[in-house]
């Protein structure tokens, strides 16, 4: 099979169960699970394929740095959202996290351990955990309201057009640019626009929250890749990463539980 048929079945398939997942267990796991390097995963391993691990490996120190930002992302959306409608607080988190990823542009992101590639992964770890904090828990969830039928295949279509461009541009864009561009957390704004405008910002906010614990296991996801493809090869890293993440999600997961934030069992959310 060829990469792109790879991305033409591999992406829509992964968006569709992090999409319905969410739907039946509330917006705050939908949040969690998007978190997940669903688009980027598929990115670095079609990256790999076609332009070398070594690309990869810097690739992936640009996520890591890139999962801080879209943490920002979620801080300013949260902000905003009970201010404003979702068209001002998805405008206001999106420069947001432009402006952090000019910043992050200008730092020497490298896979090079320990350092700089374990400082940088260690500081996005506690960005992340710091937004979630910031956030906090926003309260009980307003009735929910079911999804248009055009919603999911049209989630999957954006993933795929996403994927498909991404890898395209990657030899002109750099790998440090690509990596960083890739954590833009497209799904995560859609959850939060299709449930801010349906039910309102308190379920927009448990997206958003849900996604802050959500990128813990994608910077672990990219730090196991950053770290190892390069020395064990492409299969080995993956599997790692995929182990890592598994279990990074697992722990966050009974966080999220544990506080209560997470809809009942068979709620719909957008």
């Amino acid at each position: 099979m060829t990469t792109l048929a790879l991305k033409l079945v591999l992406t829509p398939a992964l968006i569709a169960i992090a999409t319905l997942s969410g739907r039946r267990w509330g917006p705050s796991i939908g949040g969690w699970l998007v978190g997940l390097p669903f688009t980027s995963g598929p990115v670095s391993l079609f990256l790999a394929l076609e332009q070398g691990t070594a690309f990869t490996a810097a690739a992936a120190a640009g996520s890591i740095a890139g999962a801080a930002a879209s943490a920002l992302f979620a801080v300013v959306y949260a902000a905003l959202s009970r201010r404003a409608g979702w068209p001002a607080a998805l405008v206001g988190s999106s420069l947001a996290f432009f402006v952090a990823i000019f910043a992050l542009r200008a730092l020497p992101l490298g896979a090079e351990l320990p350092a700089p590639l374990l400082p940088l992964y260690l500081a996005t770890l506690a960005v992340c955990a710091t937004s979630a904090w910031l956030i906090k828990e926003p309260g009980t969830l307003p009735a929910a309201v079911a999804a248009p039928r055009w919603d999911l295949p049209a989630r999957m279509v954006v993933a795929t057009a996403l994927v498909v461009t991404i890898t395209t541009a990657a030899p002109l864009l750099g790998p440090q640019l690509t990596g960083l561009l890739t954590t833009y957390p497209i799904y995560a704004s859609v959850l939060a626009v299709f449930a801010h405008a349906q039910r309102g910002p308190v379920a927009a906010i448990h997206v958003i929250r849900g996604l802050c614990f959500g990128l813990l296991a994608f910077a672990s996801f990219f730090f196991a890749i950053g770290s190892l493809i390069d020395r064990v090869g492409i299969a080995i890293a993956f599997a790692c990463a995929i182990g890592t993440a598994v279990v990074v999600q697992t722990l966050t997961l009974v966080r999220l539980r544990s506080e209560g934030s997470a809809s009942p069992t068979g709620s719909r959310s957008p």
